[in-house]
């Protein structure tokens, strides 16, 4: 036999209802108002305080163009030195192809021989070729990243030689 339990809702509370009065009186006074006198400034302390206010106002301009200035360079820099680098990594992978390229058509050469003098004939005539092209490879990378170099100090250099001479 199965059980059956039922739950009584419990009645609904009223809430309880706040008092219109407070339940103790506190005693009201008024603050005493303090006048402060009215002092005039002297003139030499208002023009040194104009003075200070807008050798402040030059000073702060000053500092924003020179951050200013510094952010272009930095950007220049960056974006000279993103593209010097994209440049010699396609020099990179130019060499590769090329060397690879070379790479197969000797083994295609050295299918077709017909003999061992042969073989040795195209392999060596590979290898000079090889070396002449890689030791030109290997200028023109370096010529490549000398100049990637040059490029993106530069502008660094520049900037802090103007920079020695504004300060």
């Amino acid at each position: 036999m199965a059980e059956t339990t039922s739950t009584a809702t419990p009645p609904k509370s009223k809430k309880p209802v706040a008092s219109a009065a407070p339940a103790f009186e506190t005693a009201k006074f008024e603050m005493p108002k303090f006048q402060i006198p009215a002092v005039e400034m002297p003139a030499a302390f208002r023009e040194l305080a104009e003075k200070g206010l807008a050798q402040a106002k030059e000073n702060y301009e000053k500092v924003k163009n020179a951050a200013e200035q510094a952010t272009d360079m930095l950007e220049d820099t960056y974006s000279t030195a993103s593209k010097g680098y994209c440049d010699y990594g396609l020099k990179v992978i130019e060499a590769a192809r090329a060397n690879s390229n070379a790479t197969f058509d000797l083994v295609g050469e050295i299918i077709t021989a017909k003999s061992y003098a042969e073989v040795v004939e195209k392999t060596t005539a590979y290898m000079r070729a090889q070396f002449e092209a890689m030791t030109a490879q290997a200028k023109e990378l370096s010529e490549q990243a000398q100049k990637v170099a040059v490029d993106t100090a530069e502008p660094l250099k520049e900037s802090f030689a103007n920079f020695g001479k504004s300060a």
